[in-house]
C-alpha cells in the first residue's frame, strides 16, 4: 500500500537538506552555516515547547502568518487579497506597529512557533517590522514578496540577519508573470535572484497555479532556471476564484491530478530544493491545515484569522494575548468539521465562507 505524503517530514527533512547545503559552503558563507545549525536546534526546542503545551490541553501551530502591512506596490490580476479589500492604496491607518509585532513574535516563540510567514499587502514596505523580525534568530521569517523592493540596504540586512528569507512571487516564465503582475516584472525578479545568487543568500519562489500555468510552473525547464539561481524553496498555492469572472482559472481535477503527478516527479529530481503544494499537501495531511491546526493568521489591524483567503475574526491580538487567540474561532471551525471536504480552489475556508460566518454569529 503506498503510503501517504508526511508533510511536516517533508519539511523537516527539507530544514536538514539546507543546513546540510550551507554546511558545504562553509568557506564561502560561514554566516548562512552558523545560523542554520542554530536554528535546527531551536527548531527542536520548540517542538519540545509545544509538545508539552499539547499535553497540558493547548494545541499550538508551528506556522504563523503575519500580514504585516496593508499596502501594496503592485495590481496583480485576480488578487484576493484586493479583491476583499486587505489590501488597498489608501493610506495605512489604525495597522499594528512594529512594536506590537516584536511583542507577538516573543510571545510565539515562547509558545515553540518556529515559522512565522510575512505577508501582506506586500511585506518589504514595512522595513521596521523586518529589522525587529531579524532580531528574533530562533524563528524563521519567511518574507512572501512580489521581489521589486530590494535594494543594498535590504541586501545588507539580509545579510546580517539570515533569519529572514525572501519568497519571490513568480508566475512561470516572462510572458505568464507580466501578464499577471506587470509589465517588466519578471525581469525585475529574476535580477533579484541573480543577484541572491551571487551574494550566497538563501531565497525561495511562490507560485500561484491556475488552469493557465499548470504546465508551466511544474516543468522542468522551469524548475532548472530556479534552480540555477540558488532557489531552495517553491511553494505551489492553488489559486483562489474571489470573482465570478476569475473562476475559470482555478485549478479543477484535472489540473490537480496533474499537479499531485508532477510534485511526485519533482521532489525525486530536485532533491536540493524543499517543494510545497498547497491545497494537495493538506489533503495527505488529513484537510486544510488553517484556523490553528498548523497555522493561523493574524491581519494587518490585528484580527486573528484562520487563513489569508477567510478573513473572518473573533478576537484582535491587540487585546488579548496570543495564546488566548489561538483558542478563539479556531477551535470551533476544527470541531465542526469545516476543515475538511471538497472545494473549489485553492481555500476549503472561502469556499465554506457561510458557515464560517455562521459561527461568528452571537450565541454560536
Amino acid at each position: 500500500m503506498e503510503q501517504s505524503f508526511d508533510l511536516q517530514k517533508h519539511i523537516e527533512q527539507g530544514v536538514e537538506r539546507i543546513v546540510a547545503d550551507t554546511i558545504k559552503a562553509t568557506l564561502k558563507n560561514p554566516k548562512e552555516s552558523a545560523f542554520m545549525l542554530k536554528f535546527a536546534a531551536a527548531s527542536k526546542r520548540a517542538s519540545k515547547t509545544r509538545l508539552k503545551l499539547e499535553e497540558e490541553g493547548l494545541h499550538v501551530p508551528g506556522f504563523l502568518i503575519a500580514s504585516i502591512t496593508s499596502r501594496c506596490n503592485l495590481h496583480c490580476a485576480g488578487c484576493y487579497s484586493r479583491c476583499s479589500n486587505a489590501t488597498n492604496d489608501d493610506p495605512a491607518v489604525e495597522q499594528l506597529t512594529a512594536e506590537q509585532w516584536l511583542r507577538i513574535f516573543r510571545e510565539a516563540e515562547a509558545l515553540g512557533v518556529s515559522f512565522i510567514l510575512l505577508a501582506g499587502g506586500e511585506p518589504m514596505i514595512r522595513r521596521d517590522i523586518l529589522e525587529q523580525a531579524g532580531q528574533m534568530q530562533n524563528m524563521l521569517f519567511p518574507i512572501f514578496t512580489n521581489g521589486t523592493f530590494f535594494d543594498e540596504q535590504y541586501f545588507s540586512l539580509l545579510d546580517q540577519r539570515r533569519n529572514l528569507i525572501p519568497v519571490l512571487s513568480i508566475e512561470g516564465g516572462r510572458e505568464i508573470t507580466n501578464a499577471r503582475r506587470g509589465s517588466g516584472i519578471y525581469e525585475c525578479v529574476s535580477a533579484n535572484m541573480e543577484t541572491f545568487r551571487q551574494k550566497g543568500l538563501i531565497f525561495g519562489a511562490s507560485i500561484t497555479v491556475t488552469t493557465e500555468n499548470v504546465e508551466e510552473v511544474t516543468s522542468p525547464a522551469f524548475l532548472d532556471t530556479l534552480a540555477q539561481k540558488g532557489c531552495k524553496l517553491v511553494i505551489y498555492v492553488e489559486f483562489v476564484p474571489v470573482t465570478e469572472e476569475a473562476r475559470h482559472l482555478a485549478p479543477g481535477e484535472a489540473e490537480r491530478a496533474y499537479m499531485a503527478k508532477a510534485m511526485e516527479a519533482l521532489r525525486k529530481t530536485y532533491a536540493e530544493m524543499v517543494l510545497l503544494s498547497f491545497p494537495g499537501d493538506e489533503l495527505a495531511m488529513g484537510g486544510c491545515m488553517a484556523a490553528g491546526r498548523e497555522f493561523f493568521h493574524i491581519n494587518s489591524h490585528g484580527g486573528a484569522e484562520p487563513c489569508p483567503f477567510s478573513p473572518y475574526s473573533d478576537v484582535n491580538v491587540k487585546d488579548t494575548s496570543l495564546r488566548e487567540a489561538i483558542a478563539s474561532l479556531f477551535q470551533k471551525l476544527q470541531s465542526q468539521g469545516i476543515l475538511s471536504g471538497e472545494h473549489v480552489g485553492g481555500c476549503v475556508l472561502y469556499e465554506k465562507r457561510d458557515q464560517v460566518e455562521a459561527l461568528l454569529a452571537p450565541g454560536q
